[in-house]
């Protein structure tokens, strides 16, 4: 059994390497994927997950698959997206998510164009989906550095989004403390679904996002314990996902976020903080 588990990662370097890469956009991502859902903002970073492309497409058709150039271009184009949905929406009458949305679709539509002019659906593969399998130590190095600056700005701004969570109104009166917070965590968002991009590709970079942190709500209350529970979460997700696609010939980044859902159906049916089981067959209480 021991050599099932470990066996691959010990024999195989492309597999330490897309462990030890997965476990590094888990430590940024998934801290950032627990706010989202505490602020409603899930759909808001699907929408951004697909905003970056346009980006990468561009710097894909100029530099081919360099790191650096599908790095700057995804950053550059989740930036915009999200400074321009946010000017729309405090400029017209457009809620956030309608204006984020509209970007959205107009974004998907050009990064998949701008892709196909190269006429391959490899490539497109590659960018829509990725390959955590051939990460380079390169690669590595960004995914880790992303996750160490992703931590260091979540300490900063952990109050004020904490606070914003409970209470946005205060914030609010509370001066430029809300745009601070509020466009950091854009920040945050768009670095995080950067390291996810190299790692799960556009359209699966969310999922070890919300996944986890969907699924520690079932097991958790309070925040510290939600964030390490996600994080955990994230972990045995990209663990066995990796696992699965080595045994079985899967993508690995589908398989992971499969796992993180396999995970997510099973808190939702026996979680002890609200699970089906625990709401409609509660532990009985002693009675004198």
């Amino acid at each position: 059994m021991d050599a099932l588990l470990s066996g691959p990662f010990s024999e195989y370097a492309f597999m330490q390497r897309a462990l030890v890469g997965s476990l590094a956009v888990c430590v940024g991502a998934v801290p950032v994927g627990m706010f989202m859902t505490l602020r409603r903002m899930s759909l808001t970073g699907d929408a951004m997950a697909h905003a970056i492309l346009p980006g990468a497409a561009i710097a894909y058709l100029l530099t081919g698959l360099s790191l650096i150039g599908l790095t700057l271009g995804g950053l550059v184009a989740g930036l915009v997206v999200a400074a321009l949905a946010g000017w729309v929406a405090r400029s017209t009458h457009l809620k956030e998510d309608t204006s984020l949305a509209a970007f959205y679709l107009i974004s998907l539509a050009l990064g998949v164009l701008v892709i196909s002019l190269k006429r391959s659906n490899v490539d497109l593969f590659h960018v829509l989906f990725g390959n955590i399998l051939a990460l380079d130590n390169a690669t590595l190095w960004l995914l880790a550095s992303i996750g160490s600056v992703s931590l260091v700005l979540m300490a900063l701004l952990y109050r004020p989004l904490v606070i914003e969570c409970v209470d946005p109104s205060f914030l609010r009166c509370s001066g430029h403390a809300s745009s601070t917070a509020h466009y950091g965590f854009l920040f945050l968002m768009v670095i995080n679904l950067v390291a996810g991009f190299h790692a799960l590709g556009t359209l699966m970079a969310i999922g070890i996002m919300i996944l986890p942190a969907a699924a520690s709500r079932f097991w958790a209350k309070t925040l510290d314990s939600l964030i390490i529970t996600s994080v955990l979460i994230g972990f045995a997700g990209c663990y066995t996902g990796l696992l699965l696609s080595f045994y079985f010939d899967l993508p690995a980044g589908p398989a992971i976020v499969i796992s993180l859902g396999v995970v997510y159906v099973i808190s939702l049916i026996i979680g002890l903080n609200g699970g089906f089981l625990n709401q409609y067959y509660p532990k009985r209480h002693l009675t004198g």
